[in-house]
């Protein structure tokens, strides 16, 4: 049965003319990789708008005491890129989350690497994912942050593009999550690539292959 799983497309235009710049098969690299990061940067501000902890605090301002509200340091907050095409959002989501520590993660002989050190009990954690496709590496990634205890409220997904098909598996196995992407669009093809989708993110992001496992379809 699938359960609630959460995706939300936020209505930004700035977001809907990102991914625009990923759909056009003539984009150059240089700005394939700006819209990349930009799509990063915008989709971390909607998924962080109503998790990112804070409190309310009384500040001295030049003329008179003021509430305020800041972000609360004494929760952690870790930053999962999960290579090497997720580095992209990562980018551009580094200038919303400043302070955020960064596990690099990828995939070694089918087994998920880079998840070697505890996450804190209390740690907010953001998974990034360049696109969602068939869903299969993203759901192993998924099962090894659950026997890590990391899952729920406290875990969020950013990726710039989702299939419903990558979704519907996801929902399966991983129904109480909340994922941010751009678009959902609705068919892989035989080989599995997102239709009309964004490309093969890895050889567009970086301008030509890049020989490693993590580089493949999520």
């Amino acid at each position: 049965m699938v359960m609630a799983l959460r995706v939300v497309v936020p209505p930004h235009p700035l977001i809907g003319h990102w991914l625009g710049v990923l759909r056009d098969r003539h984009t150059p690299a240089a700005l394939y990789a700006t819209a990349t990061t930009e799509l990063g940067r915008w989709l971390s501000y909607e998924a962080i708008r109503d998790w990112l902890p804070h409190q309310r605090v009384v500040l001295d301002t030049p003329l008179a005491p003021a509430q305020a509200d800041l972000v609360d340091a004494t929760i952690p907050l870790v930053a999962l890129p999960l290579r090497t095409a997720g580095l992209g959002l990562w980018q551009g989501a580094q200038s919303v989350l400043p302070s955020a520590r960064v596990v690099h993660l990828w995939e070694q002989q089918g087994e998920i690497a880079g998840l070697d050190s505890p996450i804190a009990p209390r740690a907010g954690v953001l998974l990034f994912c360049a696109e969602l496709s068939d869903g299969e590496r993203l759901i192993r990634v998924l099962d090894r942050l659950a026997e890590l205890g990391v899952g729920g409220d406290r875990l969020r997904v950013v990726t710039a593009l989702a299939s419903a098909p990558g979704l519907h598996s996801l929902g399966e196995r991983h129904g109480h999550l909340t994922l941010y992407t751009a678009a959902i669009d609705p068919e892989l093809n035989a080989l599995g690539e997102i239709v009309p989708g964004i490309g093969a993110v890895t050889e567009r992001l970086f301008g030509g292959t890049v020989l490693e496992s993590a580089a493949g379809p999520a």
